[in-house]
Formats: structure tokens, C-alpha cells, sequence
């Protein structure tokens, strides 16, 4: 077995071999070493090696199945090589890679590289199962281009109003990990966009995220008053202090750098309706970037995203709304 690429540049020559890729890949979806069928689950199957796809020996529609099939790659005319190093890049760049930048890096459209980089996003988003515990902290933000980066008729049409009005809500809840130089846990994030920022969406989310009895952080919006009664809720007043011992939102605060340093430095432009994916790329990232003690290299974070692609599928038509109940929608 082939030595799997470490850095990028091992990935772009290890991928530009089919056989790489499909023994890459084959051992990531059947890591028992059995291929099945992804349409009825038979391990009755032929490689067929010449056209480099499987045929299943059921009877049923369709029997020929390739690496593709069931994944966010599906009906992708373009080649793996091409998907699995803008894989990597995306799943490695700290603050993303716009489609334009993989537009010109493997040689497909820029419009291809968008609809690439989106369906790569949603293998990335797992959705967040069980409630975060320890020591937590809450806040939010709001999400919106700068008006003084603005022309002038930009600035007209989409800056109606001081303040958050013309920006999209985002909050986030993060459970710390071990404190010290030698940490073995580091701290993961969950994140949603939201729409408002009132009383009853806020403590919704952390009632959902967070479990009763855990250590809460937040900031002094009047909005997460009355948590107490569920967790042991200490506010830090911006006003006056941004640390007071262990309350703080320092962590969020900078997850939310690291975010807007992204949107604003790499995709510049993010539509309201396409925001939660964003935040899924980012949330994947610093979730899996190790600590000190246990490292995780840009192979291994490319492994985890690579076994998340199975049973994801985003059409062209759902990324821009143009459905069959609204086929006119914009994009």
C-alpha cells in the first residue's frame, strides 16, 4: 500500500492516479474491505476494471455503480482528482479558499468551482448530536458586509438602517476543553444561524445544545436572563470587563474572528440563505484542529471530511432554489 499524502502537494500527484483514488476512497466507504451496492446494499458485485466501476449482479435499475455513486460527487462530469484536491484545500485553508481561487488552481469554471465548494461544505456539516457539557459559553453576532467597503449604490440598496438591521444573526455555544499548555481536549463549537436575537430563540438553542446543570458564560444581553434556573449562569458585562476569572466569551469571540476573517478576506460576499453553510466549513475546522498534546494533521482532518460524503446530495436546482415549486427563484 501507497504511503497517503501529508501535504498538499503529496495529494495533488498521490490523486492524479485513479487507482490512488479509488483505493483511497474504497477504504474510507467499506473499511471492512466489502463493496456493496450502494442502491440495495449487495455485496454481489464485479469490478469491472476497464470502465473502473462496479456492476452488481442483483436485478434491480441501474446495477453499475462507481465511487461517486451515493455521494455529495455524484453526477460530477469532473474527475476525482479535481474533487479531492479542492477537498483538501478547503478542508486545510484556515480561512477557507473562495471558488475563484479553485477555479484557477485545478482548471474548471468558476461557477463548476462554487457549486463544488458548496456540495464539499455540506459533507463537512455532520449536524450536532448529544448536549455539550462542562463549562460552556454563549454569544452572537451578526453577520453583514461594511458599509464603508461599499460603492456608493451598493451602499444605498442594502444599508437601509443603522445598526444590525440590514445583517444576518448567528450564535454560537462553546464547550471548553482542558485548560494549561498541555491540553488533551481542546474546545468544539456549535453554531446556527438564528432569526433574531430574542429571549425565546437564545435560550431555546442553549436548552437544546447545552446540558442542564452545566457551567454557562455569556455576555449581558438581557435576552439570556433566567437561565440560572437551569445552569450555573454567570454574565460578563462588555461595558465594564470582558474577563472576570473564568466568565468570559473569549473563545467564541474568537471563533467569530476566525469567521469573519474568512467571510470578509476570502469570500468577501456571502448571501443570508447560504450562511449556515459557511459557518458548517468553519465549524468543521476548528473542531478537528487538535491541540499541543494531540496534534491532527491536514491528512488526518482530510480523512474525516472524506468519510462524511456518503448519502449527501445537493442539486444544482436546490443550491439556488430553482425548484420544480419555484423555478424562477434568483440566485
Amino acid at each position: 500500500m501507497k504511503q497517503e499524502p501529508k501535504t498538499l502537494q503529496q495529494a495533488i500527484v498521490y490523486f492524479s492516479n485513479p487507482a490512488n483514488c479509488r483505493e483511497y476512497l474504497v477504504a474510507r466507504r467499506w473499511p471492512d474491505g466489502v463493496v456493496t451496492c450502494p442502491r440495495c446494499g449487495s455485496a454481489n458485485v464485479l469490478f469491472l476494471e476497464k470502465y473502473n466501476r462496479w456492476h452488481c449482479r442483483e436485478k434491480h435499475p441501474a446495477p453499475q455503480f462507481t465511487l461517486k455513486t451515493g455521494t455529495i460527487f455524484e453526477d460530477s462530469p469532473l474527475g476525482l482528482d479535481k474533487w479531492l484536491t479542492a477537498m483538501w484545500q478547503i478542508v486545510n485553508c484556515k480561512n477557507g479558499i473562495s471558488s475563484y481561487e479553485v477555479h484557477r488552481a485545478i482548471g474548471i469554471t468558476q461557477k463548476s468551482a462554487w457549486f463544488m465548494d458548496h456540495r464539499i461544505r455540506l459533507a463537512l456539516g455532520i449536524g450536532h448530536t448529544g448536549k455539550m457539557s462542562g463549562e460552556c459559553e454563549a454569544d452572537e453576532t451578526f453577520i453583514g458586509g461594511k458599509a464603508r467597503n461599499m460603492h456608493m449604490d451598493v451602499k444605498k440598496r442594502r444599508i437601509t438602517a443603522t445598526g444590525p438591521k440590514d445583517k444576518t444573526a448567528v450564535m454560537g455555544i462553546l464547550e471548553r476543553g482542558d485548560s494549561g499548555n498541555n491540553k488533551i481536549k481542546h474546545s468544539k463549537v456549535r453554531t446556527a444561524v438564528i432569526p433574531d436575537r430574542k429571549k425565546k430563540t437564545l435560550q431555546a438553542e442553549v436548552k437544546t445544545n447545552v446540558q442542564a446543570g452545566a457551567a454557562l458564560y455569556s455576555d449581558a444581553l438581557l435576552s439570556y436572563d433566567g437561565l440560572e434556573r437551569d445552569y450555573a449562569h454567570q454574565v460578563v458585562d462588555h461595558a465594564v470587563e470582558y474577563v472576570r476569572g473564568k466568565v468570559h466569551t473569549n473563545g467564541l469571540e474568537n471563533f467569530w474572528s476566525l469567521f469573519k476573517r474568512g467571510i470578509n478576506g476570502t469570500y468577501v460576499s456571502v448571501e443570508p440563505f447560504h450562511l449556515f453553510r459557511y459557518l458548517d466549513e468553519q465549524e468543521f475546522r476548528f473542531n478537528n484542529r487538535g491541540t499541543r498534546k494531540a496534534p491532527i494533521t491536514d491528512g488526518q482532518r482530510f480523512d474525516l471530511a472524506v468519510r462524511q460524503i456518503v448519502g449527501k446530495r445537493l442539486t444544482y436546482k436546490e443550491l439556488t432554489g430553482k425548484t420544480l415549486e419555484n423555478p424562477r427563484a434568483p440566485f
